[in-house]
């Protein structure tokens, strides 16, 4: 990745399994500005066991009777999915990504040709999908949520043993409750990973809002990946904690801006306000009439706009000096 944040639109399962919403939703990616659009990639019956409860979160926003297992495969995409997903966004210009949630569906995303994956946060302990994905040495973006540091660290190392350079690995912080508590965020934990690891962090998001990710552009984040929907009120376990359109665009928007606010850290004026130093500045000069031969002192001097003259920093070298000319009051000393 270049120094440019990278900008990642969470679509998830908000296609609701439906072609044509998925290609609305990249529309809705390409004109809030994104670089990525991304959507999950998962065979449902590899991936949870008719046992697996639903999450609170998934409970609230489905059909209450259905087990997560039958929520799954509603919303699985498959190949041809995948393949005109993946047309649309190369005409449209932006790039597509999306994360396996089983070792068939990494299969999937490699033959679809994917230089880079998206491992999921519930896979942060899954050592058979860690090496097989670690071994592909593809960029990876990791993401944390429900994670200690020292699990987040085992992860890393099995990906970096398995064969991945550590330098195509970038971490995000997160947090998976959907929508996360504000006072849950904890960003300053996304500093911990990198100043752990040695590796570029991102963010994850799943507050309602956008004011954690701006945040976490400020203070380093080098990715942000955030959920999007057509409408938070559709059905569906992730709507809910989504952006809406014109939000994504306003969370975009404000990144992009902070982006180009945080600098390149040297501490010079810059140039459109150089034109302010001798408004804003301060010279010395005569603080009443000053007859040529008298001595400056602090009686006969003051500090005043503009900042054309001798800087008051001079101050000491002049006082006690002999003045060779008249001033008039408010005069700068030459």
């Amino acid at each position: 990745m270049d120094n440019k944040i990278q900008i990642i639109a969470e679509a998830g399962p908000n296609h609701n399994g439906e072609l044509s919403i998925a290609l609305q939703l990249v529309d809705v990616a390409v004109k809030a500005g994104a670089d990525i659009v991304k959507f999950q990639t998962a065979k449902s019956e590899n991936l949870i066991s008719k046992h697996a409860p639903k999450a609170e979160y998934q409970n609230k926003n489905t059909e209450k009777n259905e087990s997560q297992l039958e929520m799954g495969k509603k919303l699985d995409m498959n190949y041809n999915m995948h393949l005109k997903i993946i047309k649309y966004c190369h005409q449209q210009n932006i790039e597509f990504l999306s994360t396996p949630f089983d070792l068939d569906s990494i299969d999937m995303l490699i033959r679809l040709g994917l230089d880079t994956l998206k491992l999921p946060s519930g896979s942060i302990t899954d050592l058979p999908y860690l090496r097989k994905i670690g071994g592909l040495n593809k960029n990876i973006i990791l993401s944390t949520g429900m994670s200690s540091l020292q699990e987040v660290v085992d992860a890393f190392n099995i990906l970096v043993s398995s064969g991945t350079d550590s330098n195509n690995i970038v971490v995000l912080h997160c947090n998976t409750e959907y929508p996360t508590p504000i006072e849950d965020v904890n960003l300053k934990a996304m500093i911990t990973i990198r100043d752990e690891l040695g590796v570029n962090v991102g963010l994850s998001d799943h507050t309602l809002g956008i004011e954690t990710p701006i945040a976490a552009v400020a203070l380093g984040a080098t990715v942000i990946e955030k959920h999007f929907t057509l409408d938070r009120d559709q059905i569906g376990p992730d709507h809910a904690a989504s952006l809406e359109p014109d939000e994504l665009k306003e969370m975009i928007t404000a990144i992009r801006n902070i982006e180009k606010a945080m600098g390149d850290g040297v501490k010079i004026p810059s140039a459109s306000e150089m034109k302010n130093i001798p408004i804003a500045r301060k010279s010395i000069v005569a603080k009443k009439p000053i007859k040529k031969g008298d001595l400056f002192t602090e009686n006969n001097l003051t500090v005043k706009r503009p900042g054309t003259g001798i800087s008051p920093m001079e101050w000491d070298a002049y006082i006690g000096k002999s003045s060779d000319r008249e001033y008039k009051m408010d005069d700068l000393i030459q």
